[in-house]
């Protein structure tokens, strides 16, 4: 069993997804309503039904919704944790361009430096960088 982070968007699913791949790298396939259903019309053929970033190191999967929009949501954001500093404050950087950096990378009371965002579609994220004990 595993635990996936499922994001919604409001239409814009194929940009963000392809964005998060700039980010994270991965391979990413896309199901879209057209693919699938032969019922749909024009306007839902291009609307993401599926997709999947997929690496060794994430699972990230999303769909276009119509009850969606682009506020911000602030009862779940998304963690990124590990040591490898350098790729982690490239990830700070990449998904706080055109977003809000919420906090910056500190170093924090417990040892590890953390920072929160909020990226250019409305997503929370946490990142977290382990403290390497000598």
């Amino acid at each position: 069993m595993r635990i996936e982070a499922y994001l919604f968007f409001p239409g814009t699913t194929g940009e963000a997804i392809e964005f998060y791949k700039d980010v994270f790298g991965g391979e990413l396939t896309i199901t879209r309503r057209g693919d699938v259903d032969p019922g749909a019309t024009d306007a839902e053929k291009s609307q993401v039904i599926n997709a999947l970033l997929a690496s060794p190191e994430l699972h990230l999967r999303a769909s276009d919704r119509g009850d969606c929009t682009n506020a911000t949501q602030n009862r779940v954001a998304l963690s990124i944790i590990g040591s490898d500093e350098p790729r982690l404050r490239q990830i700070y950087d990449q998904l706080s361009a055109d977003g809000t950096a919420d906090s910056p990378l500190e170093k924090q009371f417990w040892g590890d430096t953390f920072g929160t965002l909020t990226d250019k579609y409305a997503i929370n994220w946490q990142i977290n960088i382990e403290a390497t004990h000598a």
